[in-house]
């Protein structure tokens, strides 16, 4: 796709294009990437219904993404009236009853929705390979995974089948697959939208919700769009100071700059993935921050062994919802191995061992903050390794310890972000033997971020490096 989603909002305001005729492009994108297995559920007659009734021609204000394609990842970000999955096949006949706010969001911005993309089991692997719908191809390479778990939505901005794509993060599913698929991918920090109508939190506020796109300032849009509180949220992040889109393109000021000496998690980060991340912390010293080694210094087991908990207590809540949802309890080949796994740790533990899981996370998170006396972004590899193989990070490893130990010896420093609250962004800043290589800034806020990730696609640029399975 030449242009990204704020370029097309300009051509349909200026009315060089029609939002029809945008959206009939993105459907015929769409349909030719179909052997990549992007989509799950395909709204092309309602998505061009939606885009007939743009209007630009009146003298009122026009949304900000009036007319532009768009797709939503099947997890977290139900229509009413739609199939939700959830890459369940337990869910295989599931219709949606409300509408996310998120979504609303969206469609009150312009945005036209065109489809709902791949995903594991309720986000549970950072791969997107669902016994439900099968595997989403990597189009940069199909021997490697697309990453997860917002990998439908990755490949589908990658392979410039659409501009933007939704996702969410609990461990890096947002970022992960970004890094695996050579786009952009922007954790917020915890509460900056909202899980409105359905839940206060997710994940025990692990989880957020945004986006995958190929520009910064799509992102920083995208951010605008949602970034505001619902009445009842149980917490809210504070507001920003200015529009994210205006922090695109702004001087971010001389920052300190923290180039990580290792990850905070067991594993050894390939030596080609290490020197990307080294040459992007020269680019910054060159732009004029200060930039110097460090390490985040936290207990990595009990980090780990707290982050478990959580998804287990969360997966056997999923359990509960599902029998209730279905009028039974779902059968043995309805659920995948780690789905169960997560699920039965998680009924064995008691709500002591949950709320010790709950402190031990937060102890570390307070830990690892520290970081932020002497530094104003951490800089580190998205991941420690290049894509790895399909199958690598969702298979049984035994014990839900032993899968998380495997999933973030890969994926490095995402969790913590997670863990702590605190934002981050994967940016496609190198290629190795024909892979992209994404680099990792994280910080207390989104706007810094947004800046100084702006600067870096000015410097080092990725508009032109493509998969060659694109369309």
């Amino acid at each position: 796709m030449a242009f990204d989603m704020c370029d097309q909002a300009r051509l349909v305001r200026e009315r060089v294009v029609s939002a029809r005729e945008l959206v009939q492009a993105a459907i015929e994108r769409l349909q030719a990437g179909h052997e990549l297995n992007v989509l799950v559920d395909e709204q092309f007659e309602q998505a061009l219904d939606a885009a007939g009734r743009v209007d630009v021609s009146s003298r009122g204000p026009v949304p900000v993404l009036a007319g532009v394609p768009f797709v939503l990842k099947d997890l977290g970000e139900p229509q009413a009236g739609r199939p939700e999955r959830m890459g369940c096949r337990a869910l295989r006949h599931h219709v949606a009853q409300e509408t996310a706010w998120t979504v609303s969001c969206y469609e009150r911005a312009g945005l036209i929705i065109c489809g709902r993309t791949n995903t594991p089991e309720f986000g549970n692997h950072c791969a997107t390979e669902p016994a439900l719908a099968g595997p989403t191809l990597n189009p940069w390479d199909r021997r490697v995974s697309p990453g997860g778990s917002s990998g439908g939505s990755a490949v589908a901005v990658a392979a410039g089948l659409i501009g933007g794509a939704s996702g969410g993060d609990g461990t890096g599913s947002i970022r992960m697959p970004a890094a695996c698929c050579g786009v952009v991918g922007l954790k917020p920090r915890r509460g900056r939208s909202s899980n409105a109508p359905g839940a206060g939190q997710s994940l025990d506020g692990l989880a957020v919700r945004h986006a995958l796109t190929r520009t910064v300032r799509d992102s920083a849009t995208l951010l605008d769009v949602v970034a505001r509180e619902v009445r009842g949220d149980p917490y809210t992040a504070p507001p920003p100071i200015r529009p994210f889109a205006e922090a695109v393109g702004a001087d971010p000021g001389r920052l300190r700059i923290m180039h990580a000496e290792r990850p905070p998690f067991p594993g050894a980060v390939d030596p080609r993935v290490q020197a990307v991340a080294d040459e992007t912390a020269r680019a910054l010293e060159s732009a004029g921050h200060d930039v110097v080694p460090g390490a985040a210094e936290i207990d990595a087991e009990a980090m780990r062994s707290s982050i478990s908990v959580i998804h287990a207590v969360d997966n056997a809540v999923t359990l509960g919802w599902l029998s209730d949802l279905l009028g039974r309890a779902p059968e043995p080949d309805e659920l995948e191995p780690v789905t169960w796994d997560m699920a039965r740790l998680g009924l064995e533990l008691t709500a002591v061992d949950h709320a010790r899981a709950l402190d031990r996370m937060h102890a570390e998170s307070r830990r690892a903050a520290r970081l932020f006396d002497a530094a104003d972004v951490v800089l580190a590899p998205t991941l420690n390794t290049l894509p790895p193989a399909p199958g690598a990070l969702s298979v049984s490893r035994g014990s839900v310890d032993a899968f998380f130990d495997v999933e973030f010896s890969v994926t490095g420093w995402t969790a913590l972000a997670n863990a702590t609250g605190w934002a981050a962004i994967s940016l496609p800043l190198g290629e190795v033997d024909g892979l992209p290589v994404g680099v990792q800034l994280i910080a207390s806020d989104e706007g810094v971020l947004l800046a100084l990730a702006a600067q870096l696609e000015t410097v080092m640029p990725w508009s032109g490096r493509r998969p060659s399975a694109g369309v």
